[in-house]
């Protein structure tokens, strides 16, 4: 069968994790206009499935009732469209003329991606990641505010703070040592000493889940010119805070309780990407409206800290409370 029924939390967000696009009905037993248009979404999908890549659903929301709470349903019927695990289009009511034109759409973008996935490395409007992305959520970097960042203590003959942010591949990856760029470097480095205050506003409401920092410390060789005082290391601690509204002196931070605290250890670098994945207390970090990264020190005795990325991954978006549901196209009564 072409559509997938869900019966559980953990099988929708491995559907999200596994397939490119997918495709959620959320209807219920007792709704009318759900009956009616079944037979229309079941066309579709047994036309236009393709395993791991456009993946049809359909969730109960009487029986998942978490579900329908995540992602806002307030009405049956209700389809939702996600790419890469992120909501992308809602589709409200029995509408089959819109149900249609949204996802031969869909379709048509599904195909020209296909087109497109063996220039995924060439450069601009990819998204690297360094580390692998938790079950049920993903990379939401695209939201931050790249106008607000700031950076305290950066060396400003390196790179400016929104190339943290940026979508391609770090050179680091290539064994490009210095990496310049007409005098400026696809990453950051401390200046007076081996700390970094790094500000990150978002543009919505999000639920940060996890961060990924990589980070390619220059080797002796690409700097055999300069004293080992000045031979970047990898950040080793890490502290985090969350909804300030501006970033952190670091006089400030020393009187401020972190809302958590990490150790990165040697081995949470994966050695081919220099990234390490810093899983964080879920629970603390929702409706989180910016972050400050404290790199507090560094895994040597150098005066110099670098990182090339910083992704976030998590949920975005405000999840709004559960209101009453009501049958789209039913009268009240009924």
């Amino acid at each position: 069968m072409s559509v997938i029924n869900i019966s559980s939390n953990e099988q929708f967000n491995n559907i999200l994790t596994s397939s490119r696009f997918v495709v959620a009905d959320f209807y219920a037993d007792w709704c009318g206009p759900c009956k009616a248009i079944a037979p229309v979404y079941d066309s579709l999908a047994s036309q236009l499935t393709r395993p791991n890549h456009i993946t049809f659903t359909k969730i109960n929301g009487d029986q998942q009732t978490e579900l329908a709470q995540a992602y806002s349903v307030r009405a049956y019927p209700t389809f939702i469209v996600f790419e890469n695990g992120r909501k992308k289009q809602t589709v409200a009511g029995a509408d089959p003329r819109q149900l249609n034109e949204v996802i031969q759409k869909l379709a048509s973008e599904a195909t020209k991606s296909d087109g497109a996935a063996g220039d995924a490395d060439s450069g601009a409007g990819s998204s690297w990641l360094g580390a692998t992305v938790a079950k049920g959520y993903s990379d939401i970097t695209d939201q931050v505010d790249a106008k607000g960042l700031e950076l305290l203590n950066r060396d400003n003959e390196r790179g400016e703070p929104r190339v943290l942010f940026d979508g391609g591949k770090p050179s680091g990856l290539s064994g490009k040592g210095k990496g310049k760029a007409e005098g400026k470097s696809d990453w950051v480095e401390s200046d007076t000493d081996e700390q970094l205050m790094l500000y990150i506003p978002f543009q919505s409401t999000v639920k940060v889940h996890s961060v990924h920092i990589t980070s390619f410390a220059a080797s002796g060789e690409d700097n055999e010119d300069e004293d080992d005082d000045e031979v970047p290391m990898r950040p080793k601690t890490v502290s985090l805070y969350s909804n300030r509204s501006h970033v952190l002196g670091f006089d400030e931070a020393d009187d401020i309780p972190a809302v958590q605290t990490v150790e990165i250890k040697p081995e949470d670098w994966d050695a081919k990407t220099g990234t390490a994945r810093v899983d964080l207390r879920f629970v603390k970090f929702q409706n989180v409206t910016s972050l400050v990264l404290f790199f507090v020190d560094g895994d040597g005795d150098s005066e110099k800290l670098r990182v090339d990325r910083v992704r976030i991954i998590g949920d975005a978006g405000e999840k709004r409370a559960m209101g009453k549901l009501e049958k789209i196209g039913d009268e009240p009564g009924e």
